[in-house]
């Protein structure tokens, strides 16, 4: 009940219990309004999954939404708590109490340790007040508690004897070390490395993290640390470049990264070429491979594919047109467009919804072009085709591609040539039609093999690493600094795509490194890594 529903006479004269009151309509206000947020968000959410990728300003929508969600929520929170307070206060007067409807509660993982803190039972019965009492259970309240990190020193001690008869000095040589005359371990190594290039921490600011908590490591340290790092595992990074490009079909694509330059910053590249058999059920582990580049030279991609042959999925950048020819050595790379690309061409001359936010904010709104929503729609069509055969084997999705999707993608053909007819060269509409109809055969390459897949976006969600860390840093300070964090981006991209902890493997991999034989390093790929049970929520 609000308070504008309650009846003036029956309210009290007492000031806590009105403010009991009031505080509790206003908690359920908050909590009404986080709710309201958070049935939106899932509403987006939904219709972004079913509707397939839309233009990058919804993903900023949905980021946008799920901040406004925390705040709701926690305004909701400090109501109610206010409302308890206020309610407990004024306790001689009837005051209908407040509380929120929250979701249940799931259980804490089990791989977590447990402490147990036994409350001590009563001795005497709180009825009778009599002595004989016989255990008849237990309730346990298990409450989610977090150790702040702790560090300690680990000292080999390796004694020395001496023998009697000869006087020769016998030791035990000396521990391994990840890092030669380093003193750091290799789970603090990889703990350095993941939050600079996996949560996009500066050095700077983990060194005075590391002086909060009583550590002196400066700048300068831990960039050694990271350098020799690097070094130490290029062989893991050599492994899964070679495992990447032995696919029968790989996804590239690239992105900006500012770099730093002699009184300006610069923009030079990130290319990533992405191996993921997963959605034709392909038995190849998943994995990703980075470089970087000062320019976007076509002659970059073709380095990075020199020795490659297969299916290539990306999107139109004529970098890519010398990989295509037939009589390129080692082999013919073959082209296959990106219908999430096309798409996006489209959409953005009919997205409805930012028109009628212009229309909203009283700004003039944008031409809604109905052809471009007609083949918003057709596209569509396709894509929900594809999420009911993802994972299936290469026939399957082929016989149900030559089913249903090849007279959808006949009649798409005809349409747009139809309409194609009636516009002029200079049209945003014809542009995007002429963007299919000029690769229309990379277009419907997908027909003929049941490896190819729709989209491109497999290797889009691998670059998601730069876009979020973009927010965090300002620039890669060198090239080299940028040949660096792409060799890393390549290791934790991979961990990440099979389910692994980053950091765990990192760290497991570093204490293996110099025992483990060269010949056996893809026992350590995170897809055959097996020596730490935790792995990332789905």
């Amino acid at each position: 009940m609000r308070v504008m529903d309650i009846d003036p006479l029956a309210l009290p004269d007492d000031i806590a219990a009105l403010k009991a009151i009031i505080l509790g309509d206003r908690a359920r206000q908050s909590d009404t309004a986080a709710y309201i947020a958070h049935l939106t968000l899932q509403i987006e959410k939904l219709k972004r999954a079913l509707y397939g990728p839309k233009a990058e300003r919804t993903a900023r929508l949905l980021d946008q939404m799920e901040m406004e969600l925390e705040e709701l929520e926690t305004t909701a929170t400090e109501d109610e708590l206010r409302a308890e307070r206020e309610a407990a206060k004024a306790k001689a007067t009837t005051v209908t109490g407040f509380t929120r409807k929250r979701p249940s509660r799931q259980p804490f993982p089990e791989h977590l340790p447990r402490e147990r803190v036994v409350l001590p039972g009563p001795t005497q019965c709180a009825c009778c007040g009599g002595s004989r009492l016989a255990k008849l259970g237990e309730s346990v309240t298990e409450t989610l508690e977090s150790t702040p990190r702790q560090y300690k020193v680990i000292q080999h001690v390796r004694e020395k004897f001496t023998c009697r008869d000869c006087e020769k000095i016998s030791q035990e040589p000396a521990p391994f070390h990840t890092i030669p005359r380093a003193f750091a371990g290799p789970s603090l190594l990889a703990m350095i490395a993941y939050d600079k290039f996996g949560q996009h921490q500066p050095l700077n600011r983990q060194s005075e993290r590391f002086a909060l908590e009583g550590i002196s490591l400066s700048v300068s340290t831990l960039a050694d640390l990271i350098g020799a790092t690097c070094v130490t595992l290029e062989p893991a990074y050599n492994f899964i470049e070679t495992m990447v490009f032995t696919g029968g079909r790989v996804h590239g694509d690239d992105t900006t990264v500012p770099v730093m330059a002699r009184g300006q910053t610069d923009t030079a590249r990130v290319w990533v070429y992405v191996r993921d058999d997963q959605p034709f059920g392909g038995s190849g582990p998943p994995c990703a491979v980075f470089y970087y580049s000062r320019d976007r030279a076509g002659i970059h991609p073709q380095t990075h594919l020199a020795g490659y042959s297969g299916i290539f999925q990306a999107d139109a950048y004529g970098g890519y047109n010398k990989l295509y020819e037939p009589n390129r050595s080692p082999g013919p790379i073959i082209e296959a467009a990106c219908y999430a690309h096309a798409r996006r061409k489209f959409f953005e001359l009919a997205d409805i919804a930012r028109n009628a936010k212009r229309k909203a904010h009283g700004k003039t709104p944008a031409f809604v072009a109905p052809m471009a929503l007609a083949a918003v729609q057709r596209i569509d069509a396709l894509f929900e085709i594809e999420r009911g055969i993802n994972g299936q084997s290469p026939a399957e999705r082929l016989a149900v591609r030559q089913q249903l999707s090849a007279p959808r993608v006949a009649e798409l053909e005809t349409w747009m040539r139809a309409e194609r007819a009636k516009l002029s060269r200079h049209n945003d509409v014809a542009k995007a039609i002429d963007y299919m109809l000029n690769r229309w055969p990379a277009f419907t390459r997908f027909l003929i093999d049941g490896r190819i897949c729709l989209s491109n976006n497999a290797a889009e969600r691998a670059l998601r690493t730069l876009a979020l860390g973009r927010k965090a840093w300002l620039f890669a300070g060198s090239d080299r600094g940028g040949q660096r964090a792409a060799m890393m981006y390549s290791l934790i991209t991979t961990a990440k795509m099979n389910n692994v902890d980053p950091q765990a493997w990192l760290a497991d991999i570093l204490a293996r490194t110099a025992s483990h034989p060269a010949a056996k390093i893809d026992e350590l790929m995170p897809w055959n890594w097996t020596s730490q049970p935790r792995v990332l929520a789905a």
